[in-house]
C-alpha cells in the first residue's frame, strides 16, 4: 500500500506501477494481488485523474426574417478516383432557406472559406447578424474569425459532435444528395461545378420548400411570398365557391412561419398558461 501511495504512483494504474517497478528490477507481487490489496482497502476505483469538461452552451438562434441568421458547412463529393473528394462549401439563410453562396474546390482551406463568405456577403449586399457553423477547422479558423470580426458579424458554433445544432445545412445537404440527378461520382471539378450551378438555381427558384409554406427560397428571401400566398388563397377561394361540397371548411394554403429557430427553448409552464 505504501508503494501504491507514493507521490509518483498515486495517479497511475496498477499496470503502470507494476511495469515501472519491474523495469527498476523490483518484483513486489502480481498485478492481481495489487488489485486485491487495493480492493480490500476500498481503493479499487479509478486512480487516475479524469479530464472533466464543462457542459457546452446550447446554441439558440432565432430568425424572423431573411439575412438575420446564416448557416454554413462543407460536405465532400465523391470523384471517379477512389479516396479523392471535392469539397462543397454552402451558405444558407436559415429563415428563407435561400442558398446565398456556394463553391466547389479540390480541398478544404480556411482562406478559401473566408473568400466564400466574403463573396456571399458582397453579392447579397447584406451581411447577416449571426453566422452559424459547426466546429470544423475552417469554421473556427483565424481568417474566418477575423473577417467576421471586421464585419461585426456574430459567430455561433454547434456543440462538438452534435449534428442537430446545424440542422438547416444538414437538411440542405440531404436534399442535394438525395436528388435523383445527383451523380454517384463526379468526373471533374468542372462537372461538379456545372451540376451545383444547375441544382442551386433549381433549389432557390423552383423548389417548393415544405418548411416555408411550400414557397421557393427566393420568394421568401426577396419578400414576394406574401403576394404568392394571397394569390394561392384567391385560387382556393374560387374553388371553394365553385365546389363547396368538396370542402369541409374554407381551404387555406400552408402558412409561412413567423419565426425559425435553431434549438428553440422549451416552453415554460408559465408560457403555456399564458397561451
Amino acid at each position: 500500500m505504501d508503494l501504491l501511495h507514493r507521490d509518483e504512483y498515486a495517479e497511475m494504474s496498477v499496470a503502470q506501477v507494476w511495469a515501472r517497478e519491474l523495469d527498476a528490477g523490483v518484483y513486489w507481487c502480481s498485478q492481481s494481488t495489487m488489485y486485491r490489496i487495493l480492493r480490500q482497502a476500498g481503493q479499487s476505483r479509478e486512480r487516475r485523474r479524469q479530464a472533466t469538461h464543462p457542459p457546452r452552451t446550447i446554441p439558440q438562434l432565432v430568425a424572423t426574417g431573411a439575412s438575420q441568421v446564416w448557416s454554413w458547412d462543407i460536405t465532400r463529393l465523391k470523384t471517379v478516383q477512389r479516396g479523392v473528394f471535392y469539397h462543397l462549401y454552402v451558405i444558407i439563410d436559415v429563415y428563407s432557406r435561400y442558398v446565398v453562396g456556394w463553391h466547389v474546390a479540390t480541398g478544404e482551406d480556411s482562406m478559401l472559406a473566408r473568400e466564400v463568405i466574403d463573396d456571399a456577403i458582397a453579392r447579397n449586399r447584406v451581411r447577416p447578424e449571426v453566422l452559424h457553423a459547426d466546429r470544423g477547422s475552417s469554421m473556427t479558423s483565424k481568417p474566418v474569425a477575423e473577417l467576421l470580426a471586421d464585419l461585426d458579424v456574430t459567430r455561433s458554433y454547434s456543440r462538438p459532435r452534435v449534428s442537430n445544432d446545424n440542422p438547416y445545412s444538414e437538411a440542405q445537404f440531404k436534399t442535394l444528395k438525395y436528388c435523383p440527378a445527383f451523380p454517384d461520382r463526379f468526373d471533374s471539378l468542372e462537372h461538379a461545378r456545372e451540376f451545383c450551378t444547375e441544382f442551386f438555381t433549381y433549389y432557390n427558384h423552383e423548389h417548393r420548400h415544405s418548411g416555408i409554406g411550400l414557397h421557393t427560397p427566393a420568394s421568401v428571401h426577396y419578400g414576394t411570398a406574401s403576394d404568392v400566398h394571397q394569390q394561392r388563397q384567391h385560387t382556393l377561394d374560387a374553388a371553394w365557391r365553385t365546389h363547396p361540397d368538396r370542402f369541409t371548411r374554407r381551404p387555406r394554403p400552408p402558412a409561412l412561419p413567423d419565426t425559425v429557430w435553431i434549438n428553440k427553448p422549451a416552453a415554460q409552464p408559465s408560457d403555456l398558461q399564458n397561451t
